[in-house]
């Protein structure tokens, strides 16, 4: 499916204001100055503006320009996985890929009795050892069903990136971690462990910002030994 000039230009931008080119207040580039930039008609940049504008990353002032919001929505508290082996050893392997339309996952992507999801098994390992078993449901629409081979699939949000120009980290998400104990026997045989074994099962669901259509529902079990995470609060305004 192709992606539309406008969108292209808006998703650009976008990664230019969130990747800290700009400061909070800045005058942001002139529609003249984006015409001739992307090449494109006055139209597709009104409308790539228009929705960043929407979207709280711009504020367009008639007369004055156009200008980096003060006010845009930042994180108040990072947080991110500390990996407690090297990353280098990191392989994703996908078991199996396959079409359905369960009416509780349908409900989950918020999609009609009629339409249909792909379901993405997938393993992560370090060396020989099974530590995180992801089940993501996507919305058919955005799944390629002539998929070459299944690691065609390994990373999910390379695959919105490439195939729909679509940063899956950058829209917003809902995301839930819970100790589990103990752990349901299918998941336990999946990590080759017991299931008297610690896992932490996260619920996440990611949703478009734009349109807040669910681009992604998933259960991800980790193995409790390989779980620690990192807060870090900060202020990008200062």
């Amino acid at each position: 499916m192709a992606i539309p000039k406008y969108q292209q230009i808006k998703d650009e931008l976008k990664q230019q204001i969130i990747s800290g080119k700009f400061e909070n207040g800045d005058k942001f580039y002139t529609e003249a100055e984006l015409i001739q930039m992307f090449n494109v008609s006055s139209i597709t940049v009104v409308r790539a503006l228009n929705e960043l504008a929407n979207d709280g990353y711009i504020i367009r002032q008639q007369g004055k320009g156009t200008f980096v919001s003060r006010a845009r929505k930042h994180k108040l508290v990072e947080f991110s996985d500390v990996e407690t082996f090297p990353i280098q050893k990191d392989k994703v392997t996908v078991l199996s890929i396959k079409r359905g339309n369960d009416l509780k996952i349908l409900d989950k992507l918020e999609l009609a009795p009629t339409q249909f999801y792909y379901k993405i098994d997938r393993v992560r390992r370090t060396g020989d050892k099974i530590y995180i078993y992801h089940q993501t449901y996507i919305p058919e629409q955005y799944i390629n069903p002539n998929y070459p081979d299944m690691d065609y699939y390994s990373s999910i949000y390379n695959r919105f990136k490439t195939d729909y120009h679509i940063h899956m980290n950058d829209e917003h998400f809902e995301e839930t971690n819970e100790i589990v104990f103990p752990t349901p026997k299918d998941v336990a045989k999946v990590l080759e462990v017991d299931t008297n074994f610690p896992t932490v099962h996260q619920v996440k669901i990611t949703q478009l910002e734009s349109t807040g259509q669910i681009l992604e529902y998933s259960e991800t079990y980790k193995r409790g030994d390989f779980f620690k995470i990192k807060f870090i609060s900060c202020n990008r305004d200062h």
